[in-house]
């Protein structure tokens, strides 16, 4: 098996586990999230049901990307279908946002009501459950997404951290509820929009900076081209371009060797360069190698 379709392979596999247990915790939370808050006619929870029930969704939307994604190369899409995870990060960033801004209206209108709630422990401890749990979600979600160099697994997982995020709001505004502070329910809920609308633009940035073909971060560069200069046969090299697509890296770049080689021993030597990229690479890589001689 290439060693492209291994990675895919085991990625997939991780991907999907990660993503079911943050479905299941997910529809768990919404219930609780939901239910605790319309017993208690907390405005704030009740949003933070909706974003554990948004999270459902993108769950979804992860696992239907990362099956697409994961379909190899064919006559239409010869460099495979990663893009489809860029599609649903995106998908999740808009999601968000729109979302955040729905409760952010909300809120802000009850407060121009002058509705003043008061809430509990109730709250208190629902959101603590919260907190625990999708913290764990973004915690083991982001591990899969780093190691497999998925920019919509990442989106995910900060779908789960900001679901934690607006859960800490909450259980503040339960705080200072229970303190007397009457809008302190409306003003969570206003804060969690906040944040949830600045972790969509940033997905949504690192989603679209993909279609441009943009080139590996600062560090995945640095570690492919000490990879280049560890190969003692290789005599320079030039011309380097990397892109990514969805989670796998294609590149290409110029060798230089001995011009005495034949054609055999230089093909070995590119051979062992992409061998040794795709030992240390843990994403996918997909390169063409031109050979030069060293004049």
């Amino acid at each position: 098996m290439p060693p492209q379709v291994e990675k895919n392979a085991e990625a997939l596999g991780q991907i999907r586990r990660v993503t079911w247990i943050g479905l299941a915790i997910n529809l768990i939370l919404t219930a609780a999230k939901i239910i605790a808050g319309f017993l208690v006619s907390s405005m704030a929870l009740i949003a933070d049901g909706v974003h554990s029930l948004s999270d459902m969704i993108t769950d979804f939307a992860v696992i239907v990307g990362a099956k697409i994604g994961s379909k190899k190369p064919d006559e239409y899409h010869p460099y495979g279908h990663g893009w489809a995870e860029n599609f649903a990060a995106i998908f999740i960033a808009l999601l968000l946002a729109i979302l955040a801004g729905g409760m952010i209206y909300k809120a802000a209108g009850s407060i121009t009501e002058q509705k003043i709630s008061k809430i509990g422990y109730t709250v208190l401890a629902v959101a603590i459950i919260s907190i625990v749990s999708k913290e764990y979600c973004f915690i083991i979600t982001r591990n899969v997404a780093m190691k497999f160099s998925s920019s919509m697994v990442y989106a995910n997982a900060w779908h789960h951290r900001s679901d934690a995020f607006s859960s800490i709001a909450v259980a503040i505004g339960a705080v200072a509820s229970m303190f007397g502070f009457g809008y302190a329910d409306q003003i969570a809920t206003i804060i969690v929009g906040v944040m949830i609308i600045w972790v969509a633009f940033k997905i949504l940035g690192d989603s679209m900076g993909q279609f441009t073909a943009r080139a590996v971060n600062a560090s995945t560069n640095e570690q492919i081209t000490k990879i280049i200069a560890s190969q003692s046969q290789i005599r320079n090299w030039h011309k380097l371009r990397t892109r990514v697509v969805g989670r796998e890296l294609f590149m290409d770049l110029h060798i230089l060797v001995d011009p005495e080689l034949k054609i055999t021993e230089a093909h070995d030597i590119a051979e062992s360069l992409e061998n040794e990229l795709h030992r240390q690479i843990t994403q996918p890589v997909n390169i063409t190698v031109h050979i030069e001689p060293n004049k």
